[in-house]
């Protein structure tokens, strides 16, 4: 059995910053990190090989200021291992993905800094075959040094899209378009208010002067409606707060939609042992400046617990960076009022990973006594599939809501539950650890 004082589940900003802080406040610390890199999706580095994506001057410097600080600290990690939860002993279970074992860990505190979901809602055709997710676009950028080939299309809402677009473009592959539902041309006030946080202000700047520069289109206040397959790619129906139909021929869509916590699975109640913490973009998806403040935060409350040390106020540059993040939501704000989901068509994918419909949960939700979100799940296989609900269970959550209005309103948490293991395992994994356990009884 692997045993460490505290085991901090994410080796990206949030889990390195709680890990300095555990480490240097001499408790002994493991780093639990499914890729044989740190740095988590923010810095996530490119493959033996591969030149670097250029980021902003400001991005590097927290880059290498976090890395040398953690190299500092000697601090052990088990890559290529994923956290599944916490079993009735209170032994933490990771499955080792170099052996195929599940292996207990026991600690005194676990600190889960596991990021953000990228946040995608759904649209008829954004299912086919050459749709993704613009941050997946961006990982597959940083980790090869290549921009995505042939015509790509970005569409969605968020400062994302931009970063994504200037970072293709010096890649030598601009994007056709950068489809934005919202307009930061029309919150003047809140753009002034961008200069409280010169930090985040200069590399805002450093991905529109590319952007301006390359003279790729940004279509304000603009949705995709639809996706269709076409005669050598994909056909995008682009709708204008005017009400104004454009149709767009691209080889590639990537769309994003924002980001929200990664609080999925396990939520143990307090004064559980061992002590379980959250930090960073699962907690509260407020960036990366955040994410490492937060990090600090949660390692703070742990020290706290386990050496009996009086609390340390770690608020205000959380309350900074929600400020921020605040100005960002509404200059970013859709200008269009958010569709209802009950008014795309019945044929519209919400289920990606079990191809359910709008029209299988509308047919569900139709019964005389209206279903739980768990009988949902059982009965139409929502969040059934190899996600667990991660990305379809918090739509079909907010569309049983629009369909059953007389009817309390349920959450993504009633699809998926909270139960462990928090992700899918294969079972030869459990058979080897049971293997494991019985010798050494």
């Amino acid at each position: 059995m692997i045993e460490a004082q505290v085991l901090v589940i994410g080796a990206g900003p949030a889990g390195l910053a709680a890990a300095i802080e555990a480490s240097r406040a001499g408790l002994a610390v493991t780093v639990v990190e499914q890729r044989e890199t740190i740095g988590g999706a923010v810095y996530r580095q490119a493959v033996l090989g591969a030149p670097a994506t250029y980021q902003p001057p400001v991005v590097r410097a927290r880059w290498r200021r976090l890395v040398h600080d953690f190299a500092g600290c000697g601090i052990t990690v088990r890559h290529g291992s994923v956290f599944l939860g916490i079993d009735g002993d209170g032994l933490a279970i990771v499955e080792n993905r170099g052996t195929g074992r599940v292996e207990p860990v026991a600690a005194k505190a676990v600190i889960i800094a596991v990021g953000a979901i990228e946040k995608v809602l759904p649209r008829p055709g954004w299912n086919k075959a050459g749709v993704s997710t613009v941050g997946g676009l961006q990982i597959m950028m940083k980790e090869t040094g290549r921009a995505p080939e042939g015509r790509i299309l970005l569409a969605g809402s968020g400062p994302l899209l931009i970063a994504v677009a200037a970072q293709m473009a010096r890649l030598g592959n601009a994007p056709v378009a950068v489809v934005e539902a919202g307009d930061p041309f029309r919150h003047p006030l809140a753009g002034v208010g961008l200069l409280a946080y010169p930090t985040l202000l200069a590399e805002a700047l450093f991905y529109l002067k590319d952007v301006w520069l390359r003279g790729i289109p940004w279509l304000r206040a603009t949705t995709v409606a639809g996706i269709e397959a076409g005669a050598d790619g994909l056909v995008a129906t682009l709708h204008d707060y005017t009400g104004t139909e454009r149709r767009v021929a691209v080889d590639r869509i990537g769309l994003h939609d924002g980001i929200r916590p990664n609080d999925f699975g396990l939520s143990p109640p307090p004064g559980t042992s061992p002590v379980v913490v959250t930090a960073g973009d699962c907690r509260e998806a407020l960036g990366a400046v955040a994410a490492e403040a937060d990090g600090r935060r949660a390692a703070l409350s742990v020290i706290r617990l386990l050496q009996q040390r009086e609390e340390v106020g770690t608020t205000a540059a959380l309350r900074r960076e929600r400020n921020a993040q605040g100005l960002l939501s509404k200059l970013f704000a859709p200008v269009s009022a958010r569709p209802l989901l009950s008014g795309l068509t019945d044929d519209t994918v919400l289920c990606r990973c079990e191809n359910r419909t709008v029209g299988d949960l509308k047919a569900l939700c139709g019964k005389e006594d209206p279903l739980s979100g768990r009988e949902v799940k059982h009965n139409g296989r929502f969040a059934m599939g190899a996600c667990q609900g991660r990305f379809c269970a918090e739509n079909t959550a907010r569309l049983m809501a629009e369909l059953r209005q007389d009817a309390p309103a349920p959450s993504a948490v009633d699809l998926t539950g909270r139960r462990w293991p928090i992700r899918p395992v294969p079972i030869g994994a459990l058979v080897c650890a049971s293997d494991d356990t019985s010798k050494q009884e």
